[in-house]
């Protein structure tokens, strides 16, 4: 086998579930990336718009970098039954964080296959990322073939969907490259890139085609044109990113969303279709997890929080961040068996949650006065 080879089959004795390998170059589209950070589509979210490019080129994060290695883990999990996921008392919580941080299980892998390519080649310069370094990580996953951008900007494997945890090695050592998959409608074999190859009569033309059922399906409007977000109006930035009041307009809009959405996801054909539940068990379904009732969640104290979700990616909203998003998935809900909570919660410590809880009691009397 070739160096490269040999790198993909470590990428799979260690659980990565997709690879492929690009040249380190300056990414195509900058200019368009450029554009949405003009519009402030990335919001609040100030690190993506510091040194774009930096972020753009490879060479400057790693200088004398030659290769850039994708992988891709999958966290597809199967809907809650309908019964909970629909139940307005209780709270959704996207899929990629039904369990464990992914970072404490993506990163230490990516460095394991660092290190035998280090006693490999006998040392590289090289750095390892899971979405927290200056990466444009899904136009590398395109350039290096595991899958293709869609048009709500998620990365899509015509085998795996977009359920997919990414991360990046950027090392200064010429491998293979795999063909990029950049243009909407290529014809991709994904043969190197896919262990446990699925038959032939899987699909070889990877494309959103037509359709656009994750734009119309976005709760929020999101997308102000295929494969832009407008993170300002993201529930996954609205519940998770951002860290102060949420606009009145946009609150009756999430629902029962608390941390995350998956609404684009959930409608896109190619999960519907080709998607398998992952094999990681870091992740799995448990309804006081993944569907957690809205009151136990609005009694936490500041000892429960840490508690509840020490380890797991829902740690980043704070205690404060993820009470504000149940008081408003409460007020949403419309159940006047609500209120007595929601009035308790006029008094907790932190004016955030105050102040939503005191929007949620005024929408559910809304609610229920438009019942009548």
């Amino acid at each position: 086998m070739s160096l490269s080879q040999l790198i993909k089959e470590k990428a799979y004795d260690l659980g990565f579930d997709l690879i492929g390998i690009a040249p380190a170059e300056r990414a195509p589209h900058v200019e368009a990336y450029r554009r949405w950070l003009d519009k402030n589509y990335h919001a609040n979210m100030q690190w993506l718009a510091r040194d774009p490019e930096r972020r753009s080129d490879p060479r400057l994060v790693v200088p004398g970098a030659r290769s850039v290695i994708v992988v891709g883990l999958s966290y597809f999990v199967h809907n809650p039954p309908a019964e909970l996921w629909n139940d307005p008392t209780r709270g959704r919580i996207a899929r990629y964080a039904w369990g464990q941080d992914y970072h404490d299980v993506m990163l230490p892998r990516l460095r394991q296959l660092g290190d035998w390519i280090d006693q490999t080649v006998d040392s590289t310069k090289q750095r390892a990322y899971v979405d927290t370094g200056p990466v444009l990580e899904r136009t590398f996953a395109a350039q290096a073939g595991i899958g293709f951008v869609g048009k709500n900007s998620l990365l899509i494997s015509p085998h795996l969907g977009s359920y997919l945890f990414l991360g990046e090695i950027l090392l200064d050592l010429e491998l293979e490259y795999d063909p990029p998959a950049l243009d909407q409608g290529a014809t991709l074999s994904f043969q190197p890139l896919l262990k446990n190859q699925p038959s032939s009569s899987s699909p070889k033309i990877a494309s959103c085609g037509e359709c656009r059922r994750c734009l119309t399906v976005c709760p929020t409007q999101a997308f102000p044109a295929p494969y832009i977000v407008d993170s300002n109006r993201c529930i996954s930035y609205l519940t998770i990113e951002l860290k102060g009041e949420i606009s009145l307009p946009l609150r009756p809009l999430l629902g029962n969303w608390i941390y995350g959405c998956d609404a684009c996801q959930e409608i896109c054909p190619w999960v519907r279709r080709y998607t398998q539940p992952t094999r990681e068990t870091f992740l799995n379904y448990n309804p006081d997890w993944a569907i957690p009732k809205l009151t136990d969640l609005l009694a936490l104290d500041d000892v429960g929080f840490r508690t509840r979700f020490k380890g797991t990616p829902i740690k980043r909203t704070k205690r404060r961040g993820l009470l504000r998003n149940v008081a408003v998935a409460m007020g949403n809900s419309g159940d006047l068996a609500m209120i007595p909570a929601l009035e308790r919660a006029l008094s907790d410590h932190e004016p955030l949650i105050q102040s939503h809880a005191d929007w949620a009691i005024a929408r559910i009397h809304e609610l229920s006065e438009n019942d009548l």
